[in-house]
C-alpha cells in the first residue's frame, strides 16, 4: 500500500513525534494530536500552512492545494512542499515543526472555541456578536465553519450594504485567532477578492 514517496515521508516525519494517518480528499492526511497538519495526494506532498508560514512556502515556490472544497475551513492552506523534500531542503525540519504546531495551536483554539460565546472571539464584542446572530449565525462553531467572508456577506444582507469593511477585518481575525489589525495585507486581498466574487 502506499507508493515509495508516502513511505518516504512517513519514515521522515517519524522524528517528529507519532502521528496518525486517516484516508482523506483522495489521498492520506497526517495528523498529529488530532489536527491534520500534511496530506499525500498521488506522489505530491503537502503541509498545512498559516502566519509567516505561507509567505515562506511561497518563497520556497510551493504552490498552494487547490482540491479542498468551499464547505471545508477556508482559512486552511495546504502548499505543495514535494521538492523542498525530494531534495531535503535544509529548512525542511523546520517547515515541518512550524506547520506541526501551527496545526495544533489551530486545533486547541477551535476546540475550545467550541466552547466558547461569539462574543469571546478576538475582536467581537457584544454589539458584533449581536450582529452576526442576527444574520442567523448562533454560535462560533456555524461562525468558523462559514468563514469570515460567508459571514460578512450574510451581516451585509442582513444590514444592508452600507456594512464597514473593517468588520470583514475583525471576523476573519475572530476566525483566525488575532487582533484584527495584525492582518497581513496578502490576507487582507485573498479577503476582499472572495467577498467582491
Amino acid at each position: 500500500m502506499g507508493t515509495s514517496m508516502e513511505l518516504d515521508f512517513f519514515k521522515y516525519v517519524a522524528k517528529f513525534g507519532s502521528f496518525q494517518k486517516r484516508s482523506m480528499f483522495g489521498g492520506v492526511g497526517l495528523f498529529s494530536d488530532d489536527a491534520m497538519y500534511a496530506l499525500i495526494s498521488g506522489n505530491i506532498i503537502f503541509i498545512r500552512g498559516g502566519g509567516d508560514l505561507d509567505d515562506f512556502l511561497k518563497t520556497k515556490g510551493c504552490k498552494r492545494y487547490k482540491h479542498i472544497k468551499k464547505q471545508t475551513v477556508a482559512t486552511v492552506n495546504y502548499f505543495d512542499i514535494t521538492d523542498v523534500f525530494t531534495n531535503r531542503d535544509e529548512c525542511l525540519d523546520d517547515l515541518i515543526n512550524t506547520s506541526i504546531n501551527h496545526s495544533k495551536q489551530e486545533r486547541a483554539f477551535q476546540k475550545s472555541a467550541e466552547s466558547k460565546r461569539l462574543r469571546d472571539l478576538p475582536n467581537m464584542q457584544l454589539t458584533l456578536e449581536r450582529m452576526v446572530k442576527k444574520a442567523g449565525i448562533p454560535d462560533v462553531g456555524t461562525f468558523l465553519n462559514l468563514g469570515p467572508e460567508d459571514v460578512f456577506q450574510r451581516v451585509k444582507a442582513t444590514y444592508g450594504g452600507d456594512v464597514d469593511i473593517r468588520l470583514l477585518w475583525k471576523f476573519a481575525g475572530a476566525a483566525d485567532g488575532c487582533h484584527w489589525k495584525l492582518l497581513q495585507e496578502p490576507r487582507k486581498q485573498q479577503l476582499l477578492s472572495n467577498v467582491h466574487h
